[in-house]
């Protein structure tokens, strides 16, 4: 029979068992049960000057938590404030403490899509890509006009424009400016393939000669559908060795693509992107240009078309000619409906 101490000791046990059972239970429920609910997949921007606080104050606002005791045991215990990593990254709906600190203790991002427009300026995409990753502008800048860096990369300040793709591309958040440049360059390689590269050669022009001819395309008309066809026409003026006098450039060496019609003062302007003044191709694109202009080119429409003309209509389409007499009467036309518009520069 068993003793009145022996009783004592079963009935102690007991007690510390289920102390324990419910101590390790609280503690499964706050750090592996699922604690965060968004209404759907959040994500947590983490840059160089964030902190420990900051962080879980930015967990705490976009992860509609139940409890955060769980997570911030993790961090101190594991002294996460000692090793943050940049980045970004997902908070799910159902995410449990040991899981969301699991992805930002090993850096596990959620990437990002970074999206490179047909820009004017290198300015503007600076400033646009530095809106979407963490990167400053200042710091693209810094790259994409230094002569000595981009020259190592096969470029000058005329045809670093030529790097750019415009697409959507999947990248890290927190990624280097030199990542994003070594992004683009092979990106750039990637999109001229064999296929594009063999028809550039079939026109006679290399590919940063194809990008510079898409750009005046770009400039010309926002149709893609009238792209091959205006890049046909000035084709047919280089092959035949004509001036290209494409406005668009007249308007980039007088640095005023706002101009609704190009003056004889604008025509005097002595740079190497003025094609009336000058033949063949500017030295460089006078914008990124879009990929349907890029195909556009390689993909031009044969024809006989010289000249071209915007529509008296202003709806932004062109009236194309094969002879001088067919454009100075299309031309009349359009001047005629700037004039009544009152539209003189």
């Amino acid at each position: 029979m068993m003793s009145k101490r022996w009783k004592v000791v079963l009935i102690a046990l007991g007690i510390v068992a289920i102390i324990g059972i419910g101590i390790a239970g609280s503690g499964y429920y706050v750090i592996k049960y699922p604690q965060f609910h968004p209404q759907r997949t959040a994500y947590l921007y983490i840059d160089e000057d964030d902190n420990l606080d900051s962080i879980t104050n930015q967990i705490r606002a976009i992860g509609n938590p139940n409890r955060m005791e769980g997570f911030n045991w993790l961090v101190q215990y594991k002294k996460y404030g000692e090793r943050i990593k940049t980045g970004r990254y997902a908070i799910k709906p159902g995410d449990n403490a040991y899981g969301l600190y699991s992805r930002l203790a090993g850096g596990q991002q959620a990437p990002v899509n970074l999206t490179v427009g047909s820009t004017r300026t290198l300015d503007r995409l600076a400033r646009s890509v530095a809106t979407q990753l963490m990167i400053d502008s200042a710091a693209i800048a810094s790259r994409i006009f230094d002569t000595s860096y981009i020259e190592k990369l096969g470029y000058d300040e005329a045809t670093i424009y030529t790097l750019f793709i415009p697409n959507t591309y999947q990248v890290y958040w927190n990624m280097s400016v030199d990542d994003f440049i070594e992004r683009m360059q092979k990106e750039h390689d990637r999109f001229w393939n064999e296929e594009r590269r063999k028809k550039a050669e079939a026109i006679g022009l290399s590919p940063i000669e194809v990008i510079t001819l898409a750009s005046i395309v770009d400039e010309e008309t926002n149709s893609n559908a009238e792209k091959p066809i205006v890049a046909g026409l000035y084709i047919n003026r280089l092959h035949r060795g004509m001036p290209l006098q494409a406005d668009p450039t007249v308007k980039f060496a007088n640095k005023n693509f706002e101009a609704r019609r190009v003056t004889n003062a604008m025509l005097a302007a002595d740079s190497p992107y003025n094609t009336y003044k000058y033949s063949g191709l500017p030295p460089g694109p006078i914008r990124i240009a879009s990929i349907q202009a890029i195909d556009g080119v390689l993909n031009r429409t044969k024809h006989n078309y010289l000249y071209m003309c915007a529509k008296e209509d202003f709806s932004g389409s062109h009236n194309f000619a094969t002879t001088l007499a067919e454009h100075n009467a299309n031309a009349r036309k359009y001047h005629k409906a700037l004039n009544e518009r009152g539209i003189y520069r």
